[in-house]
């Protein structure tokens, strides 16, 4: 079941500061992904426990589960691994996450939430102007990967990013998974049940030009 939340809720203009990256990471200077919806966690801690080259940093908008996924990322010493609460767009805008965009080398948006009214349809994640920000912050090769169960969502996402002169599709057969932020090719939660059900799953991905 999917659990809605408002992300134009006045709840979420406030928005948690996000250290800089020698505060977060044992070593900053490692790739660096960023999972926006990242739900509980458990996708992005597959990926840390095994990569050790790369450094992950997951953006939830529901605050319960990033206090869990934080608090296990203390206990388990990840130093590869961290978790901000909040709404991505108002975090992400923020002048002093440049610093953060300009290092990030691909970013990932797995199942979000459809928001199927007409008139909800403003309050989905991938919107231009947070493409916008995203084109003009990310270094040229950065790359994003969508991926969802709902038609509909997924040519909506895809007419508004391939819209943005900056980002270029690419055949995911050409793509080479082995030096990605998931060599292992691990599933989020939503894709294992997606598979369990047989249901299709539409995915693309994009690079920076």
């Amino acid at each position: 079941m999917r659990q809605h939340v408002n992300p134009l809720s006045r709840n979420f203009n406030k928005t948690e500061r996000i250290p800089s990256l020698i505060e977060i990471f044992g070593d900053s200077k490692l790739n660096l992904h960023l999972d926006i919806g990242c739900a509980s966690g458990d996708f992005l801690f597959d990926l840390a426990l095994v990569n050790n080259s790369w450094n992950y940093l997951g953006i939830e908008i529901r605050e319960r589960l990033v206090k869990t996924a934080k608090l296990k990322v203390r206990e388990r010493e990840i130093k590869n691994l961290y978790f901000v609460f909040g709404n991505a767009y108002n975090i992400l805008r923020d002048v002093q996450c440049k610093v953060i965009l300009e290092n990030v080398k691909s970013i990932s948006f797995n199942f979000p939430d459809p928001w199927f009214k007409k008139k909800h349809y403003k309050r989905r994640i991938i919107q231009p102007d947070f493409i916008n920000i995203l084109s003009k912050s990310l270094r040229r090769g950065s790359v994003i990967f969508i991926k969802t169960d709902v038609k509909e969502l997924f040519d909506y996402m895809d007419c508004i990013i391939s819209s943005n002169l900056n980002f270029e599709n690419i055949d995911k057969n050409d793509f080479n998974y082995s030096k990605s932020y998931n060599p292992n090719n691990f599933k989020t939660n939503r894709e294992k049940l997606v598979i369990v059900n047989k249901l299709d799953i539409f995915e693309s991905i994009y690079i920076k030009t």
